[in-house]
């Protein structure tokens, strides 16, 4: 494949374990290295609100990967579905994911990804955030999507490029691919500043 010259001064590495990430990332054709993602315990100040949840995330997970080298410019993200005025995260099991799902099912919610860009002496942090509305959505097709598809890495129990984002998304406002994950328009705005 034939990589964008972007005149991006710094080997890209991407700390993702996401292959939505992954893939998202390599359709902007800049080259990138993918490492480990840190293990983080994912826990947040219970003053943090909306956004500001999957920032410190994005971050937390950016300032505990060590091994930086000064060429070297880090990606990091995280994401949220907030509704309610709640937090969703990953689902635990069956059960938490089919109670996320009725939770969202005939409401709009927010998807809400925080960005980490770092290197060894400057940091950006930057979210983006799309409004998602789902019809109702019948206990027996909530019950076949996480049978089929069991979506427990994903936040709100759901990916929008699966089954259930085919039948029972209405609407949505802001980046598609934010709602997968990386919301590489953004992103790659940023980088071209960075």
């Amino acid at each position: 494949m034939v990589k964008y010259n972007s005149n991006i001064n710094y080997e890209i590495l991407l700390a993702s374990a996401s292959p939505r990430r992954q893939e998202l990332l390599r359709g902007l054709n800049i080259p990138f290295k993918l490492v480990k993602a840190p293990d983080i315990n994912e826990i947040t100040d219970k003053n943090l609100y909306k956004e500001n949840i999957a920032i410190n995330l994005a971050e937390q997970k950016a300032n505990s990967y060590k091994g930086l080298l000064d060429n070297q410019l880090l990606i990091t993200a995280d994401t949220i579905v907030w509704v309610n005025d709640k937090v969703l995260g990953k689902p635990n099991d069956y059960s938490d994911a089919f109670q996320m799902l009725r939770l969202l099912s005939n409401k709009s919610h927010y998807v809400i990804t925080g960005v980490c860009l770092k290197t060894n002496n400057k940091t950006k942090l930057f979210h983006s955030e799309t409004l998602v509305r789902f019809d109702k959505l019948k206990d027996e097709e909530i019950r076949f999507y996480i049978e089929q598809y069991k979506p427990y890495d994903k936040a709100g129990a759901y990916g929008i490029q699966e089954w259930i984002g085919k039948i029972g998304i209405e609407h949505i406002e802001g980046s598609f691919y934010n709602v997968m994950g990386l919301p590489v328009n953004r992103l790659y705005t940023e980088l071209m500043k960075f």
